[in-house]
């Protein structure tokens, strides 16, 4: 049977990715070695982590005066490595979910922290609007996507003067954005990118070592600057994969091919949510839902089938869609590498069920 995998994450990664990386883990570059085993100083692996570089500015259209960073840790780490590096005296931080709420959790450890709106009244199943960022502050932080309820904001926010910060783990990739108004942006890499492990940070070079704080040196941002992501072992596995997928996202015709790829599978989804007698989708302003993951649950009156629907979907071959456990219910990640046959599949499986009760 056929699987159709709706994993938040660790999600979906292209078959080009998964065959070109078993196979370097073979042999890399007809080294004879497997890309487990060669230093990460090696001339083949400088130039894996130079076009995977190049791939980036080039996709995301990548203005001079920025780096690309590859670190461990996680966006977790970015949560506190960004008001280390800098946040001086007050940051403003949009609360969307758990994430943003963790992230802003982080930034009070290295100074006042103002958060300018929070859609929490409501589970987070809304984009807050009409907020006002204060031009006193250093930075201005948002989570584009958030994974667990469902929400998404596409269009670039308003900060006036003050610095741009985006978490953008779960949507980088998946839609055009102006890079040059955002002084750094960070992804972990296992929704749209490559196996855990990495971390992308693009920042503004002149953005940094204004914090007024000596910081340590791993977690400086101008040490990964000045040594192109090599101060230490970089995870180099997952920097291969993204290499991968970074290619295959170029095959396919680049971000705005993607995008409306994206648009089109999330769009049919929906659709098929809002005209059910079954299902509800659990954001309800359309404005405010994520295209790459779409949160639903049952209707009142067919609460009690969730279980069962979770269990005949499974044997339908459809893998990862049970709900977060903060909001329950179903959770379809469509990321970049999930084909819409798979968004059919799901579609045609709900029917199924709901025509079976």
């Amino acid at each position: 049977m056929k699987k159709h995998n709706f994993y938040a994450g660790p999600s979906i990664l292209s078959q080009y990715t998964i065959r070109n990386t078993a196979e370097a883990v073979l042999n890399f570059d007809n080294m004879g070695l497997s890309i487990l085993e060669i230093s990460h100083r090696s001339k083949q692996f400088q130039a894996v982590i130079d076009e995977a570089d190049a791939l980036v500015k080039e996709l995301l259209d990548i203005p001079e005066g920025y780096s690309v960073l590859w670190l461990g840790g996680g966006a977790s780490m970015q949560f506190a490595m960004v008001p280390m590096n800098l946040l001086a005296k007050k940051a403003g931080y949009l609360d969307t979910g758990v994430w943003a709420s963790k992230a802003i959790k982080e930034a009070k450890l290295f100074g006042d922290v103002d958060v300018v709106a929070s859609s929490k009244d409501r589970n987070y199943t809304y984009i807050p609007r009409d907020f006002t960022v204060p031009q006193d502050c250093d930075y201005f932080h948002y989570t584009s996507n958030n994974t667990i309820y469902g929400t998404e904001l596409r269009k670039d926010p308003d900060a006036g003067r003050v610095r741009l910060v985006a978490d953008m783990s779960s949507d980088i990739f998946s839609r055009k954005f102006d890079v040059s108004k955002y002084d750094l942006i960070y992804a972990g890499a296992q929704k749209n990118l490559a196996p855990s492990g990495v971390t992308i940070v693009i920042v503004r070079n002149d953005a940094l070592g204004h914090s007024g704080r000596v910081l340590p040196t791993m977690l400086n941002y101008e040490t990964h600057v000045k040594k192109g992501s090599m101060f230490n072992t970089p995870p180099v596995l997952p920097i291969f994969a993204a290499l991968q997928t970074l290619r295959w996202y170029k095959e396919q015709g680049g971000v705005e091919a993607l995008e409306k790829r994206d648009l089109a599978k999330a769009a049919k989804l929906y659709e098929a949510i809002d005209s059910s007698r079954m299902f509800v989708a659990t954001v309800p302003n359309h404005e405010d839902r994520s295209i790459m993951n779409v949160c639903f649950v049952m209707k009142p009156e067919y609460k009690e089938l969730e279980g069962a629907f979770l269990d005949f979907a499974g044997e339908h071959g459809m893998v990862g869609v049970k709900g977060h456990r903060d909001v329950g219910g179903f959770r379809a990640s469509l990321y970049n590498a999930l084909p819409m046959e798979s968004v059919d599949a799901l579609i045609e499986c709900m029917r199924e069920f709901q025509a079976k009760y």
